[in-house]
């Protein structure tokens, strides 16, 4: 399975970003690549919110990975756009539960938290993992209610 994805980091997630684009490459997904492009000092909601935007507006399915230094700040950001579930995760755990059961389309991931190696478990373990529907669904259907307030729909 192809899986396209959306990728963005600052200059803190910069190192660990190049390194699972790789990753993401290597097991045939597409990878687009939203910056930044060095590790000069930026902003970290300018790629957030970028990857998000990408994420909510991609037609077909698609997935979003952001990282700074810790993963909160970019992950905000992220989760600001409608449309944006973005769960932080520092173990692989986290990673699945919050596919299968939070139908999360964007990983958070803190470069000066986690190394490459739990980073990479994070990732894989994120992508292999869908929806189960069910029960959950309830929930994140309230979840899409608080986007659908958030528009003033």
């Amino acid at each position: 399975m192809t899986v396209r994805w959306y990728v963005g980091s600052d200059h803190a997630g910069f190192a660990l970003k190049r390194h699972l684009c790789e990753v993401l490459r290597s097991l045939g997904d597409e990878v687009n690549d939203l910056g930044t492009e060095n590790e000069q000092a930026v902003d970290y909601p300018d790629f957030g919110a970028a990857v998000g935007r990408a994420v909510a507006s991609a037609r077909g399915p698609a997935l979003g990975l952001v990282i700074c230094g810790t993963g909160v700040g970019i992950g905000i950001a992220a989760n600001k756009v409608p449309g944006v579930r973005c769960a932080l995760c520092t173990e692989a755990f986290t990673a699945t539960a919050a596919r299968a059961h939070n139908d999360a389309n964007v990983i958070a991931l803190g470069a000066r938290v986690i190394g490459a190696g739990v980073a990479e478990a994070c990732l894989r373990a994120f992508r292999d993992t869908t929806f189960e529907g069910g029960r959950h669904a309830r929930r994140v259907g309230k979840l899409n209610t608080l986007d659908d307030a958030a528009r003033g729909s």
